[in-house]
């Protein structure tokens, strides 16, 4: 897909309210699509945890969206419980997001609830609740329309990054999404 294709998607996307790392009010925005039960997606975020926050943390958006490929047996679950832990807090929804994907070798469908409802009660909030989230239909909604909103993009694999539209797929070395990052901070500078 060119690039121009993924820009004008993504600056759409933008506008939506989503959890934000780093500067909510950058015009460097990268957009993540993620699956929580991807190994390449934990890849991606060690790269973040260990690049690339600490150097562009207050001058980039990282945008998290949920594309939960069906070829994983609990990524769904995961990107519901994530949607209901953004009702909490942004906080809370980035650390189950990192929490889970540290966490992939030993999470399975059928313990998928017990890790939800142990995550939850270490942050202080009703596991029951959390749990129950999972049947909610306004989050299963939400997930089910960034997951079209990604195919429409032509999102196909995770991680699927968007630096300013400019795609990086699946795999790739760190020093290349630093390289564009670095190009549209110096192309937004006022």
């Amino acid at each position: 897909m060119k690039k121009t294709a993924f820009f004008l998607a993504a600056v759409t996307l933008a506008a939506q309210s989503p959890i934000v790392e780093g500067n909510p009010s950058s015009p460097v925005r990268v957009i993540i699509y993620e699956d929580l039960q991807c190994p390449d997606c934990a890849n991606f975020r060690q790269m973040m945890d260990k690049d690339l926050l600490p150097k562009y943390k207050a001058t980039v958006a990282f945008e998290h969206r949920d594309f939960p490929l069906p070829k994983h047996d609990w990524a769904r679950p995961a990107a519901v419980a994530a949607k209901f832990f953004e009702t909490v807090s942004a906080e809370t929804a980035i650390e189950f997001r990192k929490n889970t994907m540290a966490k992939q070798a030993q999470i399975t469908a059928e313990t998928f609830k017990d890790y939800l409802g142990n995550f939850a009660k270490a942050h202080k909030v009703d596991p029951a609740k959390a749990v129950a989230a999972l049947d909610d239909p306004a989050l299963i909604a939400e997930v089910d329309k960034g997951y079209r909103e990604g195919i429409a993009l032509g999102v196909a694999h995770t991680p699927t990054v968007l630096v300013n539209g400019e795609p990086f797929i699946e795999s790739f070395p760190v020093a290349d999404v630093m390289k564009t990052i670095d190009r549209e901070l110096a192309a937004n500078k006022h």
